[in-house]
């Protein structure tokens, strides 16, 4: 029974399988891409991101734990230099997969394992919506002042509709009272020459009977 043994034997004993690994991470990390079968390929992946996450450490005691799998110098310099610098705020998924189709001739899975270059955004969670409360509704203070002043408008007006028309029956009054003055003395000359006039034929006749 195989229990407790992860991983893939890819057809080779232990000793093998790890100088292959060693071999591959290493070329990996100095060219930052490599083309291999997908079992390959998936092995290799958990190599890389724990030799990334030393360097990310970046202390002396994980530079030595890198150095056991890394043999070359230069490469681990760069590993703790200028790769795991890029992957500070990113916790995890360093490398990226990508299926290439078959091999000619064994017809074999090939993949291409690579570095992640993209910058790392982590999503921010989405708040729920709150359901807002009714507001309250105030009674409108602009509408009563409104009103207000309407009504002091109609009240002023009215005022001034009243003043004019004492003005203008003033002014009638004033006009109509001389005329009635000149109309007295016509009528009275007119009734003393009514009388005149029929005093004269009174006269006429008595002066005909004599």
């Amino acid at each position: 029974m195989r229990h407790n043994k992860s991983g893939k034997s890819l057809g080779r004993n232990s000793s093998h399988r790890k100088a292959m690994l060693r071999n591959m991470v290493t070329s990996l990390f100095e060219h930052e891409k490599i083309t291999t079968t997908d079992a390959r390929a998936k092995e290799l992946r958990k190599v890389a991101e724990k030799l990334i996450t030393l360097g990310k450490r970046g202390d002396l005691h994980a530079r030595r734990q890198a150095a056991t799998v890394l043999r070359d110098q230069k490469t681990l310099t760069k590993l703790f230099d200028r790769v795991a610098p890029r992957y500070l705020e990113r916790p995890g998924g360093y490398t990226r997969i990508i299926k290439l189709g078959l091999r000619e001739g064994d017809k074999a899975a090939l993949s291409r394992i690579e570095l992640v270059e993209e910058e790392f955004k982590p999503k921010t969670k989405k708040k729920a919506p709150v359901a807002a409360k009714p507001a309250k509704k105030e009674a409108p203070a602009a509408p009563k002042e409104n009103k207000a002043k309407s009504a002091s408008e109609e009240v002023s007006e009215t005022v001034e509709v009243k003043e004019t028309a004492t003005e203008e029956t003033a002014a009638e009054e004033s006009s109509s009272s001389p005329e009635e003055t000149v109309e007295a003395p016509a009528t009275a000359e007119s009734d003393q020459a009514g009388v005149d006039s029929s005093k004269e034929p009174a006269a006429e006749e008595e002066a005909n009977k004599e």
